[in-house]
């Protein structure tokens, strides 16, 4: 596994480290030990699967607080996603800044996403399915999230004049923090 921490300290995208033969490849998508050399929490309680058939769906942003406050490692591995995370850490020196990263089945590649950030995506294709691998279990009374457009943010989403919102991740207030 390859990891390169982004300008958001405590996320990193992680990339496959190929083992390559005439057969095709092999490549660790996970590995506790990998991980904590790296510092990064390795606990994986839940496995998830989001499953989106239409292009430009949004689903996002969400987060749980604490004490559920939850890790994730993003995959797509079916077409291809826009992904993106927003550091609500108070005192963090990236807090309120946001990135994305595109995740396909092409590049395989995954983020992981430190406690205290929101997520969310887009879908940049029809058909698109992703795999999360989360920390701590689901627990809807800690649920929070940030509205998509929330101008607090600005994120730049790849198609943001018409998005498939839910009604649940289009009523978030506005951020107050």
């Amino acid at each position: 596994m390859i990891f390169t921490e982004t300008e958001l300290p405590g996320a990193y995208v992680i990339d496959l480290e190929r083992r390559e033969d005439e057969r095709g490849f092999f490549a660790r998508t996970w590995c506790a030990n990998e991980l904590a050399e790296h510092g990064l929490d390795t606990r994986v309680v839940q496995a998830n699967t989001s499953w989106n058939p239409q292009q430009g769906t949004l689903r996002g942003m969400h987060f749980q607080r604490p004490p559920n406050a939850e890790v994730k490692i993003v995959r797509c591995t079916q077409g291809a996603i826009h992904d993106v995370i927003i550091d609500l850490r108070e005192g963090s020196p990236a807090y309120k800044q946001w990135i994305g990263v595109d995740l396909t089945s092409e590049n395989r590649r995954a983020l992981y996403i430190p406690e205290g950030f929101a997520h969310g995506f887009q879908t940049l294709v029809p058909d698109c399915e992703i795999h999360y691998l989360v920390s701590e279990f689901y627990t809807p009374s800690a649920e929070g999230g940030v509205r998509w457009n929330d101008p607090a943010f600005g994120i730049r989403w790849p198609d943001d004049a018409n998005p498939l919102v839910s009604p649940k991740d289009a009523a978030w207030p506005d951020f107050d923090g």
